[in-house]
């Protein structure tokens, strides 16, 4: 029987060759590769998310929790597609133009991953039309813009209003974050969503898309 405990206290503590081999072991043994991801690396990624809220863990920690879920997710993707289990919702996310900041990004990219999300990531000093061609040919659900710099923030406005002017804005939701961004900001440019932190983007994400 797969070791689903065994399996998100690796991810949860960083184990990646552990984390790799729990995997291989189930996949194996003939457990489905759905509940494999739903029930050791979800479950265990739930687990570093609240730490990360609760201030147990900090930066360093998630991220070495995401290296064990990459690790295991290698093993698990093949087997994901041939049984056709499909991702909660394709999330573009990127730092808006003219900001190269990247490690909230990053952390966000691999909470949401965590979490079932397929993520698309356009890197940093990314353009509004990037963003508008993200949901027009990449079919994204979900845009999440990054800003740490004050100055780079206004793209953000204007990444939402490039998608209304391409007749997209209906067909996404807008997600933002970084240090200086708020809930008013956030309001003021017509986001749907606001994130202050990567743990809370997944909860926000998910509330957005009515998504357990």
């Amino acid at each position: 029987m797969a070791d689903f405990e065994g399996l998100a206290s690796a991810i949860i503590n960083g184990k990646a060759p552990l984390a790799a081999e729990l995997t291989q072991n189930a996949l194996a043994e003939g457990t489905g590769a759905s509940d494999i991801l739903t029930k050791g690396l979800v479950a265990g990624m739930n687990v570093v998310g609240q730490k990360f809220k609760n201030n147990e863990f900090y930066v360093p920690e998630v991220l070495i929790a995401a290296r064990a879920m990459k690790s295991a997710m290698v093993h698990l993707k093949p087997a994901l597609a041939e049984t056709g289990v499909q991702p909660v919702a394709k999330v573009a996310i990127g730092t808006v133009r003219g900001d190269l900041h990247d490690i909230g990004k990053n952390l966000v990219s691999m909470m949401l991953e965590g979490a079932g999300f397929e993520i698309m990531d356009l890197g940093v000093d990314v353009k509004p039309e990037q963003f508008v061609q993200a949901v027009q040919t990449g079919s994204a659900g979900v845009l999440c813009l990054s800003a740490l710099l004050t100055t780079t923030m206004p793209a953000m406005s204007d990444t939402i209003k490039a998608l209304a002017d391409a007749g997209l804005r209906g067909n996404v939701k807008v997600m933002i974050g970084g240090a200086p961004v708020t809930q008013n900001y956030a309001d003021e440019i017509g986001a749907d969503g606001y994130a202050p932190d990567a743990a809370s983007a997944v909860d926000q994400a998910k509330a957005l898309l009515g998504v357990a």
